[in-house]
This record gives C-alpha cells, structure tokens and sequence, in this order.
C-alpha cells in the first residue's frame, strides 16, 4: 500500500470514529426523517450528476418522497423517456399500448347493446304493445304472468295499509290515555275548586282517596261522576263510612 493510499484509508478511519456508525432503518420521527430525506437527496443527486460528468454515463434518477413528491434527475444530452425506452428495450420489455384492447372493448360494448335492444323487444308487450305479432298461446302465457304480478303488487300493496292501519291505531291509543290523563286531571281540579267554593277542607291525603272511592263506584255502577259537592249526599253507602269530610266553621264576628 502506497503512502496516498494509506493516508487516505487513515481518513477515513477517522472520519468514521469522529461520527459514529449510524444503524440503518426507518426513522421513526417525522419531522427527523424529513430533514434526512431533503439532506440525502440532495447528497443523492450530487454524486449522480458527478458520476454523469466524470464517467460519461447516461444516468436516469427518479426518486418519489414518502409524501408523493416526485424528483428526477437525467444526465445531458439524455432525456428521460428516452432512457426508460432503452431500459425497457435492453430488458426486453415494453409499455402497454393505450390503444390495445380497444377493439375487443367496442365489441364487448357491440354485444351489450343487441341484448339490451332485445331485452326492451320482449318486455313491449308487457306494455300492452306489439301484441298484434303474439299466437294466442303465448297470450295466454303473458296473461297468466300479467295476473301473477298484479297479485304480487296487491299482497304488498295490503301489506303497507297494514302497517300503516296498525301505526295509526297505536297512535290512536296513545292519544286516547294522554286524553283521558288529561280529562282526570281536569276533573280532580273542577272538584277541588267546588270543595274550596263550598268552603269544605279535607286533610291531607283524604281528598285523594275520596276521589278513589268515587272512581271505584263509578266503575262497578256505570254512572258518571258527581258534577257538584251538592250530589256527594246523594252517594250511596259503598264509599268508606270512615272517610269523614270537615265542613269549615264560618268565621262570624259580630260587625261592630
């Protein structure tokens, strides 16, 4: 080994204890990867245009970041597509042509077109048409078929209202219990104001049980309700003798 040599070998031995062996693979940190990948490229692309001009080589570099990005670079006087035309000659390869298998598609196109033509014959007389050309068995066939999808589109056609019957009841029902929460409320109101205009006061909780009583008599008897605490005497004895209504004791001062 030459003095030149060895120097040069010393160099590097120092430059690689100076930087540290670096392990290859992926850098998991994007932001880190990004600056790797702008400074190697660009290193990349230095050394190929050096090995271009030094060596006379014809060199095409195409390089795509992890983003999409593309970059490239051709040595002069070459061009790119001539250089992958060379590549793919000197492989025996080649780029498919754009216009092959435009003739089996415009047939393929041909064929679909006669069916869809002979799909839109058969299904006239379905619309009542042409059927001047028909014998009379296949009348009776497109009839029996005719009668067969009528009957389809009723079933389902009964099936709907059906629904549409059972939503409306169950609606209906709904309505009918908010109406008549709302006609006891009303009604438990309307009483409790004609208690308080008849100036009679009950305890509490025993207005509530009276109203009880009541709905209970109604119910076993069929008879509407009291409509005035003037009809309370007219209750027979099923109603709780225990329930004891208080009359309020008028407050008379003599006016002085």
């Amino acid at each position: 080994m030459n003095p030149e040599e060895e120097e040069g070998v010393n160099k590097r031995k120092r430059g690689e204890m100076g930087r540290g062996k670096i392990e290859i693979k992926r850098i998991e940190n994007r932001t880190s990867r990004q600056v790797t990948f702008s400074k190697r490229r660009s290193g990349l692309i230095k050394k190929t245009h050096e090995l271009s001009v030094l060596c006379d080589a014809h060199i095409g570099l195409i390089v795509f970041s992890a983003t999409g990005k593309l970059t490239e670079y051709c040595s002069d006087p070459s061009k790119m597509p001539q250089l992958i035309e060379r590549y793919l000659q000197t492989n025996g390869l080649r780029l498919p042509d754009p216009n092959d298998g435009q003739e089996e598609l415009y047939q393929e196109i041909e064929v679909l077109r006669r069916e869809t033509c002979k799909l839109e014959l058969r299904l006239r007389p379905y619309h009542g048409h042409d059927l001047a050309s028909i014998p009379p068995h296949e009348l009776d066939a497109l009839e029996q078929q005719l009668k067969h999808s009528v009957l389809k589109v009723r079933e389902r056609k009964n099936e709907l209202l059906q629904q549409q019957l059972e939503n409306l009841s169950r609606k209906r029902r709904m309505l009918e219990v908010d109406n008549s929460n709302m006609y006891r409320r009303l009604h438990e109101h309307g009483t409790a104001m004609e208690f308080q205009q008849a100036g009679i006061e009950t305890k509490p909780g025993e207005y509530q049980q009276f109203l009880e009583q009541v709905q209970y008599y109604n119910d076993h008897h069929q008879q509407q309700p009291p409509n005035s605490v003037l009809q309370l005497a007219t209750l027979p004895s099923e109603i709780d003798p225990n329930y004891h209504l208080q009359l309020a004791q008028p407050n008379l001062q003599n006016d002085n």
